[in-house]
Parts: structure tokens; C-alpha cells; sequence
């Protein structure tokens, strides 16, 4: 069925029914044809609240689904532009998701994993011969058709995805989920059509073990792990996989874009074409339980933002979603979380993305060994300390509201509240742990550590100052030249009665009273206390300090310790 070209109005076409799911600029709702009684999801945006950019995005995802008439891809069926509201029917898909299918079944084996990432890369296939990349493949974009037994897997939300000419590699921007997100991606080099496979092979494994090859509660480290290309096949579980099967992920998780498998030739690959006669045929129900755990805990941290964009009225210019008392709430590494950096600029004119999709840069840091995942359940994932993600409002990722009216409500509110309580104690200790950072800087006398938590316009009012503000770095530089780490042997400060106020996603600000021993350079023991609040800033992904007040001390005594005893 080709897409018709729209000159009439929606309402002469179609009758809508039910609400599946709903977003701050659009909601899907159930609608019937009327010319045939067949039903579809029509995705309705609400234009008038659209940026410039934002209306290309949306032209750009209608373009790119016309294009793409594949059996295992949900498909546009019509699209209709009216004065104040945009209409895209798609597909009704009614079998949930491919993942929460898998771990319902009885019986589930290799040839079943090997059956169903076919399927995802002929959709994939399709894309690439028609110049689409998705950019955005994992579990919750995987729907099924309906319920019946061997529905067909069907790739949904294409509002990622970008056209491109060829076997072109280009700079598109960082978009793209945390835990599927290639090297090229996150090393911010021109990427194309691999980053697709690279996905591909993150499903692949977590279909075959029910745990991702990349996983970290920071993410820094995850990014680390996946830029380095550091996975395992542990035992005992990765035992009695096929060496084909490991064969072909280690061929889509190649970290050179150019030596990575294209998606035609997996598809040739003896364990996808020949799965009858190489693909293992045995039970899997390790992988079953560990599914179970992946999925509990991707619905548990979808339903926190899910939830949230439900029950909270948004501004138009509001980009974080906040709790009642006034607090925020981020994600980072969970897989149901999206990113993209090119809407940053738009966002301050109250630009518009999907409901489940989050605007971030990549965070600078140094990486560590991977942390294994297995048997990792909704409860030890909780988010984690150092995100950098903002949630944001926009249009329903329609992937997860035609989901809503098949799989009913997520979590229960208490369970939510639970999860969004470690959210916000994990922030509070990463600004605790921040301050820490800063003053052990002070204590050492390390100014190049000192100046890279600081921002380079840190405010202050402080003993040293007279009672006046104080901008710039030059005047601490001073004291770190002439006084810290020279006039003490050594040093050891105690942070008592913190108290952390989370002033919005990117700031936040810390109150303690700083208890400073030290040894002078007579070997006297010295104590010395210091009453201080310090204001955080998060730019780029790294929280810096650009405002402090400290009181108590005596004059001299810099950044609260004396220099002379």
C-alpha cells in the first residue's frame, strides 16, 4: 500500500478511538479507517509548539518511514499535515515487546535468538539498501506484530534516524542509546551505517545470555568499555553458545567501522542461513532468568520517566523532570534512555524531542575494567551516581506508546518513588564526593587539580578576601604558590553535617562545616574549623565549583588552615 499524498483532512479518513500514549507535544491514539475498517496508531503532534528545527525533524521522520515498506518494519501508512497538527498512521502493533515475548515463552533456544536477529537485520538490511541509519536500535524499539505465535519482529521509531548517500561517513551528531552507542559515536568520528551493526551485536549477546556485553554503573567507564571494545564470553553460560554464534557478534562488535560486518553479509553468515544445522537447539533457561532481571530493571527506569511525564504538568521551556519536593531526576547507562546533542541549542527555544529521549555530550574520564552484569536485577541497577542525561518532554516515542495499551501500567507508584529516592541520594554523593575532591586539591597544594573543578570565573567571598567578592583564579593561586603544601607537613580534613540542595539538573549546593588537622612546619599539631557553601555547576558533563563562602578562620589562614603557627 503506497502512502497516499494528503489533500483531505484527517477526520474525513479515519475515526480515532482510545488513547494509547501521550507526550507533552503529541499523543497515539487508536484510529479506524473508515474506506476499509482496518485499524492504525496515529501518532498526532501538535505543530504549533514546534521549532523550526523541530518541524524538519518531523518532515525528516515522515520522509525517511515512506521510504521504508518492509515486513519486519512498522510502517507509515499515511501522513496528513493540517493547520495546527501533524498525523502519522503507522502499523498498530499489538505484541509488545520482543524481549518481554522471549522471557513468556516455554521454550527458547540459540536457533530462536538466531531466528529473531535475523529478522532484525533484514529490517536493518532494508534501511541501509534505502540510505537510512536508525541510530537508536535496542529492546524497546523491537515490537512484535500481534500476539500470535511467530508474529513477525517489526524495528519501530525512526525519529533518530538520518538519510545518508552511499557508504558515507559523516558527523551527525551523538545520538543514540548509552549501552548500544558505537566506538565511532562515542569517540566522535563520522560514522554511518556500522553503528547499526554495532547494535545489532549488543542485542544479539543479551538475546543469547540475557545480560549486555557492556555495563557499567558509571557512565564513563561504560564508555570506556565500549570505545575499547572490552567484552567477554564468561562461563558458565557463554559454555554452550556456539562458536559461530560468538563468531558472528565478534564480527558486528568490531571497533573499526570499516572491518565490522555489514548487515547483507550477516545475514549470509552460516548461523543466520544455516541456524538448522549449526544453531544449538537446547533450552536456555539461564538466559530466560537473566532476560527477566534485563527487562525488570529497563521497565523499572522507563516507568520512572514514563510516569513522571504522565503525572507532571510541563512548562515549554522545562527540560528536567522533577519530582514534588522540588527535586530532580536523571538517567544515564539504562538502555530505555536516549541521546542526542543536536537539540541542545533548540531546546532554549523551547524545542521539542520524544518523551523518552534525553540531551547529553559525552562525559571525559577515565575508564576502568569492565564490571560484569550477569544476574543483575531491578534492584542492583539502580541509576547511577554520575550521569550526565536530562530528561526532556516532546513527542511520544511511539515505539513505547503502542506498548502502553498491551502491556498496562508499569510499576507501581511506591516501587517509582523507591528508585527515584536512590536517584537523588546517588546525586547528593557525587557533589559530596566532588567537594572532597576540591579540598583534598587544597590540602596537596595541587593548583592544576584545583583549577580543573573550579570554573575559571569561581566567585568567593572568603577570610582571605577582607569581606569583598573575589572573581578569578589568581588570587588562590597565590596561596597555592606561597602557602599550601609548604608551610604543613601534613594535612587530614574531616567534612561534617553536609547538606546537599539539588538546584536543578546541572546545579546544586553544598553546606558543611570543614574540620582541618594539620602538622606545621615546628611539627605543632594544629585544629581549625571553617564553616563553608559551595555552589556546583554542571558544564559539559563535569561539575565544577563557581561560587563559594567561607567563614570562621583567621587572617592568613588560606582556604582554612593556618600558614603560620
Amino acid at each position: 500500500m503506497a502512502v497516499p499524498i494528503a489533500c483531505t483532512r484527517f477526520s474525513d479518513n479515519y475515526d480515532l478511538k482510545e488513547e494509547l500514549g501521550k507526550g507533552a507535544f503529541s499523543v497515539v491514539r487508536r484510529c479506524v479507517q473508515k474506506s476499509s475498517g482496518l485499524e492504525f496508531a496515529a501518532k498526532i503532534i501538535n505543530t504549533k509548539k514546534l521549532s523550526a528545527r523541530d518541524f524538519q525533524k518531523l518532515e525528516r521522520e515522515a520522509r525517511i518511514c515512506r521510504k521504508l515498506q518492509h515486513a519486519n518494519i512498522v510502517r507509515l501508512h499515511d501522513s496528513i499535515q493540517e493547520e495546527n497538527f501533524h498525523y502519522l498512521v503507522f502499523d498498530l502493533v499489538t505484541g509488545g515487546e520482543l524481549f518481554e515475548d522471549i522471557v513468556a515463552r516455554e521454550f527458547y533456544s540459540e536457533a530462536d535468538a538466531s531466528h529473531c536477529i535475523q529478522q532484525i537485520l533484514e529490517s536493518v538490511n532494508h534501511c541501509h539498501q534505502n540510505g537510512v541509519v536508525h541510530r537508536d536500535l535496542k529492546p524497546e524499539n523491537l515490537l512484535l506484530a500481534s500476539k500470535a505465535k511467530g508474529a513477525a519482529v517489526k524495528l519501530a521509531d525512526f525519529g533518530l534516524a538520518i538519510e545518508v548517500s552511499g557508504e558515507q561517513q559523516a558527523w551527525f551528531g551523538f545520538a543514540g542509546t548509552p549501552g548500544y552507542l558505537s566506538p565511532e559515536v562515542l569517540k566522535k568520528e563520522p560514522y554511518g551505517k556500522p553503528v547499526d551493526i554495532w547494535a545489532c551485536g549488543v542485542i544479539l549477546y543479551i538475546l543469547l545470555v540475557g545480560y549486555p556485553p557492556f555495563w557499567d554503573e558509571d557512565q564513563h567507564r561504560l564508555y570506556a568499555q565500549i570505545k575499547a571494545g572490552a567484552y567477554d564470553y564468561p562461563s558458565p553460560e557463554w559454555d554452550t553458545v556456539t562458536p559461530e554464534a560468538k563468531n558472528l557478534i565478534n564480527q558486528m562488535l568490531t571497533v573499526n567501522p570499516g572491518k565490522r560486518i555489514t548487515a547483507a553479509d550477516a545475514l549470509k553468515h552460516p548461523w543466520i542461513c544455516q541456524r538448522e544445522r549449526v544453531a544449538s537447539v537446547v533450552h536456555r533457561q539461564e538466559t530466560v532468568d537473566c532476560l527477566k532481571k534485563f527487562n525488570a530493571r529497563r521497565k523499572l527506569k522507563g516507568a520512572i520517566l514514563t510516569t513522571m511525564l504522565a503525572t507532571r504538568n510541563f512548562s515549554s521551556r522545562s527540560i528536567i523532570v522533577k519530582k514534588g519536593d522540588g527535586s530532580q531526576v536523571k538517567e544515564s547507562t539504562d538502555s530505555s534512555t536516549t541521546l542526542e546533542d543536536d537539540d541542545i541549542k533548540e531546546d532554549k527555544k523551547g524545542g521539542v524531542d520524544r518523551s523518552s529521549t534525553v540531551i547529553a555530550k559525552e562525559p571525559e574520564g577515565p575508564g576502568t575494567p569492565p564490571q560484569s552484569p550477569r544476574g543483575a536485577g531491578p534492584n542492583s541497577g539502580s541509576p547511577p551516581s554520575s550521569s550526565v542525561a536530562v530528561a526532556t518532554k516532546g513527542p511520544l516515542n511511539l515505539g513505547q506508546a503502542l506498548l502502553q495499551s498491551v502491556q498496562g501500567p508499569l510499576s507501581k507508584r511506591p516501587r517509582l518513588l523507591d528508585v527515584e529516592e536512590s536517584v537523588i541520594r546517588s546525586r547528593r554523593q557525587e557533589i559530596i564526593k566532588m567537594t572532597e575532591q576540591l579540598i583534598e586539591a587544597i590540602n596537596t597544594g595541587d593548583f592544576e587539580a584545583y583549577t580543573k573543578i573550579c570554573d575559571p570565573h569561581l566567585t568567593a567571598f572568603e577570610p582571605e578576601a577582607m569581606g569583598n567578592l573575589v572573581e578569578g583564579m589568581d588570587f588562590h593561586k597565590f596561596y597555592f604558590d606561597n602557602v599550601l603544601g609548604k608551610n604543613c607537613k601534613a594535612v587530614n580534613t574531616t567534612i561534617l553535617n553536609p547538606h546537599v540542595h539539588l538546584l536543578g539538573e546541572d546545579a546544586a549546593c553544598i553546606a558543611y562545616v570543614r574540620l582541618t588537622q594539620y602538622m606545621d612546619k615546628h611539627g605543632q599539631a594544629h585544629t581549625h574549623q571553617s564553616e563553608e557553601s559551595r555552589v556546583w555547576h554542571k558544564r559539559d558533563s563535569k561539575w565544577q565549583n563557581v561560587h563559594f563562602h567561607r567563614s570562621g578562620g583567621n587572617g592568613g589562614a588560606a582556604f582554612g588552615f593556618s600558614s603560620h603557627k
